[in-house]
């Protein structure tokens, strides 16, 4: 299932009084302060997603400023380096911007005997950027595919130059194609969604961050390429996406939530958490902080969509 449409399916009724008023992106009121506690100290390793970089350095400043005797070291180059790194012990927490696949789990359940812990932080929009002075202001899918893969898995065609985008102005001008590298979970997840599981075009401009993916578009007049919502800067606009031109949908908190923009997605915090024992207070308490009203102020912050109180409280039961 879809991310945007599990969002609409399962916790949209949480929300709705959120999006009423998420022009203002106010975290949900019901979710509970966080309460310092005794004895926290130590060190925390964050290893993984590049998406959550910046989230994870702010999350681990405003823990710190609660803890002085608390460091934590971030790390962020791609989804797939956090489950290495949570099998051998050289992270405690995470971040992915993509699910765990199926044999990431098998390898971490084969080393300690049951899964790894899943916990939602954020929400996210998936956006393709173009650059501010781009005259489009959407796409479907399907020119999406056309312009990203080799392969034309939803049925569209070849799109090289902006006309063939429906960009009469800019016709005969080559698209040029920013994205990331393989250890990207952004990458899978456009990789899975946008092009429905096809393959991308060899011209496709990898980049080791979002950061440079942003850089790369802001200075390319008919650049186009895809980040997490929360690094848009004022050198580039994200695009409204649908299935159909009729059907186009900004990158807002709203159309995530009701499941009207296609490139939903949770943003996750992984961690090793034996379901016999408790948790390790530290990473337990790192973890209530960023599900606490505190924590979901500095997704906003960062530019990407708090969770509802009734998803943080469903994680929250599993941190003691």
């Amino acid at each position: 299932m879809q991310p945007s449409v599990f969002l609409s399916a399962v916790v949209l009724s949480s929300f709705l009084i959120l999006a009423e008023t998420a022009t203002a992106l106010e975290p949900d009121a019901a979710l509970p302060p966080y309460q310092v506690v005794s004895g926290i100290s130590g060190n925390l390793n964050s290893i993984g997603s590049d998406t959550l970089n910046n989230l994870m350095t702010l999350w681990a400043e405003g823990f710190k400023a609660k803890y002085p005797n608390v460091n934590i070291q971030v790390e962020g180059k791609g989804s797939a380096t956090a489950p290495p790194a949570l099998i051998e012990g050289t992270a405690q927490l995470g971040p992915m911007s993509r699910p765990m696949k199926g044999e990431e789990i098998d390898a971490f359940e084969k080393k300690f005997g049951y899964k790894p812990l899943e916990v939602r932080v954020a929400i996210d929009a998936l956006a393709v950027f173009v650059h501010k002075d781009n005259p489009l202001q959407g796409l479907t899918l399907e020119k999406i595919d056309g312009m990203f893969s080799s392969t034309f898995t939803r049925g569209g065609t070849n799109v090289a130059e902006w006309g063939q985008a429906g960009l009469d102005a800019w016709k005969g001008r080559a698209v040029s194609l920013y994205g990331r590298n393989s250890a990207s979970g952004t990458y899978g997840f456009f990789k899975e969604q946008a092009l429905a599981k096809g393959d991308f075009k060899s011209s496709v401009k990898e980049q080791p961050g979002s950061s440079a993916v942003i850089q790369g578009v802001s200075a390319d007049l008919y650049a186009i390429g895809y980040a997490g919502i929360g690094y848009a800067t004022s050198g580039v606009k994200a695009l409204a996406l649908g299935e159909t031109p009729d059907a186009l949908a900004a990158a807002s908190y709203e159309n995530c939530l009701d499941g009207s923009y296609p490139l939903a997605r949770f943003l996750y915090v992984y961690v090793n958490r034996n379901p016999a024992l408790p948790m390790d207070k530290l990473t337990s308490e790192f973890l209530k902080f960023v599900l606490s009203k505190a924590g979901q102020e500095i997704v906003i912050k960062d530019h990407y969509f708090p969770l509802p109180a009734s998803m943080a409280s469903e994680v929250s039961v599993t941190l003691n």
